[in-house]
């Protein structure tokens, strides 16, 4: 599995995950990462939507918060990882 750093632009946080899948939709390319590694079955996992312009030295990603395009991208990646369950949860 391919691990990738995050950088926060807000806090300067950064964050390892490890990238389960990629894909693309409706013309966006799409990342599910995880925080946990191959033998964690209750690590969380997000979507990232890469925001990047041809002119950006670094790749820009932005969480997938929108519920519609969070389950449509969602539902793709289930489909691609066929032996992982993903299961949607809503903050409140």
């Amino acid at each position: 599995m391919e691990k990738i750093t995050f950088t926060f632009s807000d806090t300067k946080e950064t964050v390892e995950f490890f990238v389960l899948e990629q894909t693309k939709f409706q013309g966006c390319q799409y990342l599910l990462v995880t925080d946990g590694d191959e033998e964690d079955e209750e690590a969380e996992a997000y979507i990232f939507k890469d925001l990047s312009r041809p002119e950006d030295k670094e790749a820009v990603y932005e969480m997938v918060e929108e519920d519609q395009e969070l389950e449509a991208v969602s539902q793709i990646f289930s489909e691609l990882l066929e032996n992982v369950e993903l299961k949607m949860e809503q903050e409140s």
